[in-house]
C-alpha cells in the first residue's frame, strides 16, 4: 500500500508539473554565434558583442512545460525572458528588455500584426512624460537603426480587438537586456527579433501571455 501511494504521489507530481508553465528548463540548443552583422532590408544591422551578454539572455532552445499550445508566445517580466512554445515541451528562448517598474503590463493578448523595420510614433502619455518627443507624434520617427522599435515590431491587441500600445520589439541597445529599461514594450536583440518574426504568424490564434 506504501509503494501504491508513493507511486501514486509521483504521478500526480509529474501530472501537475506538466500542466503549469515553467519548471526546470534544460538547453537543448543555444545559437551564440548567430549575433554577428546582419544585411536586411537595405540596413546593415551591426554585430551584438554577445559575449558581453549573460549567456542565460543567449537565443535557445530549452524543455519548457506549459499547457499552452506550440506557436504561443510567453513573456516572463520578472526573468526578463520570452518563450515561443514549440511542440514536445521544448520553448524558444529569448532574453528580453523590460518596462521600468511603473509602466508594466501583464496579460493576454494577440498579436494583430507584425511589420519589418517599422515607424515609430510615441503614445500622447509618453510625449506628455518627454516633450522633445512631440516631433515624432503626427508622422512618427522614420525607420533605421536608430528607431526604438528597431528591425521589427510585433503589435499586440487585447480580446476585443483594442491596441494595447504595447510591442514586442527590437533594439540596437543590447546592454538593456536583461534589464528594466524601457517604457512598457518588450525589447529583443534585433537578431532576436527577425528570428521571432519569422515564427510568429498574426491573427487571434497568435495569443500572448505576460507574466510577472
Amino acid at each position: 500500500m506504501t509503494i501504491r501511494l508513493a507511486l501514486m504521489g509521483l504521478a500526480a507530481a509529474l501530472f501537475l508539473t506538466g500542466c503549469q508553465t515553467g519548471g526546470p528548463e534544460i538547453t537543448k540548443e543555444i545559437f551564440t554565434s548567430t549575433y554577428g552583422s546582419v544585411s536586411d532590408g537595405g540596413y546593415k544591422i551591426p554585430a551584438v558583442p554577445i559575449n558581453r551578454v549573460d549567456k542565460q539572455y543567449h537565443r535557445q532552445i530549452v524543455t519548457y512545460f506549459t499547457p499552452e499550445k506550440p506557436g504561443t508566445v510567453i513573456v516572463n517580466t520578472r526573468k526578463r525572458f520570452l518563450y515561443y512554445v514549440l511542440p514536445g515541451n521544448k520553448a524558444v528562448r529569448y532574453g528580453i528588455g523590460v518596462g521600468r517598474a511603473g509602466f508594466a503590463w501583464e496579460g493576454e493578448a494577440y498579436i494583430a500584426w507584425k511589420r519589418p523595420w517599422p515607424r515609430w510614433t510615441p503614445p500622447a502619455e509618453m510625449v506628455a512624460r518627454q516633450p522633445s518627443l512631440k516631433r515624432y507624434a503626427e508622422d512618427g520617427q522614420r525607420p533605421g537603426l536608430k528607431n526604438p522599435l528597431g528591425a521589427r515590431a510585433l503589435y499586440l491587441f487585447d480580446k476585443d480587438g483594442n491596441d494595447t500600445l504595447y510591442r514586442l520589439h527590437g533594439t540596437p541597445e543590447w546592454k538593456s537586456i536583461g534589464t528594466a529599461a524601457s517604457s512598457g514594450c518588450i525589447r529583443l536583440m534585433n537578431q532576436d527579433i527577425i528570428d521571432l518574426y519569422s515564427r510568429v504568424k498574426p491573427g487571434r490564434k497568435s495569443k500572448v501571455v505576460v507574466i510577472q
